[in-house]
């Protein structure tokens, strides 16, 4: 962002100061000239901007390439403040979004000052990778990237999404909604307050420890986007607290704010213990957590648990004896008590659900991907249903961040469910059905490697899934689902089959973009949860 040529300063300089005025007039679209204290601060942080990304270039710092790179993520902010100031230069701007972007802007602005100090007080110890300054440096890199996927998150391609940003959690989002209605930024004291009406907060020391952790940018306010990542990181919301407390306050093996390579070098230390492990949360999928730990080999790897929470992913790891040393410790916290399988969803299929499926040939509850097993996984915060199976398929064939294969939203978390089949003499009780617990272990790998391999049995265009053959075979109907399948989702492989003598011809070619609309049939209601256990 920022040049290093004598050359290039000036013309540098008009860029910051064509990027104020056009940010000033989106800002106040009323009036061409912004009031003076509105163009002060935008030209303060115009230049914070490039005074920090200055110092950061110098050649002493060998600041290394990798996530969260400073000299990355000061430009990529800069340039998505230009893209917000272009889509929005004519548009008056709604009091919530003004809240918002002001408070942005002001952080911003404090985050950059707070940097030049650093380095002002700091001198020749940033140079030092191991010093305490390079590591605030660090974590201020970590603030500066959460600030971008804020802005990022309600300002996609640079045009305001925050009065539609959805948060994945359904009793989380209607909390937030009946507490703050469309705000999508509030002052800490307020969100204390209004939370801990729903959830005990205990002494003030624990509060200051609940911000650390929710607030993400270090602004003394809480957006809806902090929010939610916060309650997917500790969910269920029913024991959202206790998860927090247990996992962040308690367990020896969290680590806050560091980043992947400070995470390489703290489990050096214990690299003669395998097992070992640290966790955090990923910077680069806020939302999520990222666990490292030393293999048997001897080796660091970190990776992201897919499909399940990080409780039961501990549990899970613990068992197979890839986490048992929580930061090289000998004690391990017994995670048992917040896994509840009682927890997960009963969806209960309608009558009308039924009969239209039974016109298919079908059952609400057959996943419409592989029509080989049952439906026991909803995508958030989209509402789409599917198996685990195919779901990690296509996980695994999507690049960069999975969506719904029904709809293309983004698929922000998932949540193991049971679907309870229709019953006819029974039409009005909701029968438990058993559920397993997932048990496969998550993929472990290092998350820095290149992963776009194709998997076995499937390829750019078809999943190969032999349950609809086999039920073709047994002469079963099978007809396509009411809602078409959109371009990218994976498709079935038909081939020719014989049925009873006749030959069946399917097409190779894939079917046209069918059209969006929504389900001719209403999501199933969920039926109550099941009491969460006491202990």
């Amino acid at each position: 962002m920022a040049s290093t040529a004598n050359g290039g300063g000036r013309s540098h300089n008009n860029i910051w100061s064509r990027l104020h005025d056009a940010l000033s007039e989106a800002v106040n679209p009323q009036q061409r000239a912004a009031p003076a204290a509105d163009r002060r601060t935008t030209e303060k942080v115009w230049r914070l901007m490039d005074k920090v990304v200055t110092l950061c270039q110098q050649p002493r710092m060998n600041l290394k390439n990798s996530p969260p790179f400073i000299l990355d993520i000061l430009p990529d902010t800069y340039s998505h403040l230009k893209l917000i100031a272009t889509k929005n230069e004519r548009r008056v701007q709604s009091p919530n979004e003004e809240e918002f972007f002001a408070a942005f802007l002001e952080s911003l602005m404090r985050k950059c000052k707070e940097t030049i100090k650093l380095f002002k007080d700091g001198k020749e110890t940033l140079f030092e990778e191991s010093s305490a300054c390079r590591r605030n440096l660090n974590k201020l890199s970590l603030v500066f990237s959460h600030m971008l996927a804020e802005l990022k998150a309600l300002y996609p391609e640079g045009e305001y999404r925050g009065d539609t940003f959805r948060i994945t959690k359904a009793d989380a989002a209607e909390w937030w909604k009946s507490a703050f209605h469309d705000r999508i930024v509030v002052p800490w004291g307020q969100f204390l307050g209004q939370l801990s009406e729903k959830h005990e907060v205990g002494s003030s020391l624990e509060a200051a420890a609940l911000k650390s952790t929710i607030d993400l940018t270090c602004s003394d306010c809480i957006s809806i986007f902090e929010f939610d990542v916060f309650t997917r990181l500790f969910q269920p919301w029913p024991t959202l607290l206790k998860n927090w407390q247990v996992l962040a306050v308690t367990h020896p093996g969290y680590v806050a704010f560091l980043t992947y390579d400070e995470v390489k070098a703290r489990l050096s230390k214990h690299v003669t213990k395998p097992g070992s492990y640290v966790f955090r949360l990923s910077c680069t999928r806020l939302g999520q957590w990222a666990i490292g730990y030393v293999t048997q080999e001897r080796t660091i790897l970190q990776t992201i648990p897919q499909n399940k929470s990080l409780c039961q992913a501990l549990l899970d790891g613990a068992r197979e004896g890839f986490y048992l040393y929580p930061d090289g410790r000998n004690i391990s916290p017994d995670l048992t008590s917040t896994v509840n399988t009682d927890q997960e969803d009963h969806i209960q299929v309608t009558q009308e659900q039924y009969e239209l499926y039974c016109e298919m040939g079908s059952t609400f509850q057959l996943c419409k991907i592989c029509a080989e097993r049952n439906k026991d996984i909803r995508l958030e915060p989209c509402g789409h249903l599917l198996c685990t199976p195919c779901m990690q398929s296509w996980q695994e064939s999507e690049q960069g961040s999975p969506s719904c294969p029904f709809c293309r939203a983004e698929i922000k978390d998932t949540e193991t469910v049971v679907v309870d089949p229709f019953r006819p003499e029974r039409s009005s009780s909701t029968s438990p059905v058993s559920m397993e617990v997932n048990e496969d272990a998550d993929l472990l790998v290092d998350i820095e490697e290149n992963t776009n391999k194709p998997i076995a049995g499937y390829d750019s265009m078809h999943l190969n899934l032999p349950g609809l053959n086999s039920a073709v075979m047994n002469g079963i109907r099978v007809e396509r689902s009411p809602v078409p399948t959109p371009e990218g989702s994976p498709m079935i492989d038909r081939r020719m089959q014989q049925t009873r003598g006749h030959g069946v011809t399917y097409s190779q070619n894939p079917p046209p973009v069918p059209p969006r609309r929504l389900s001719p049939m209403p999501s199933p209601q969920l039926a109550p949860r099941a009491t969460a256990s006491g202990r």
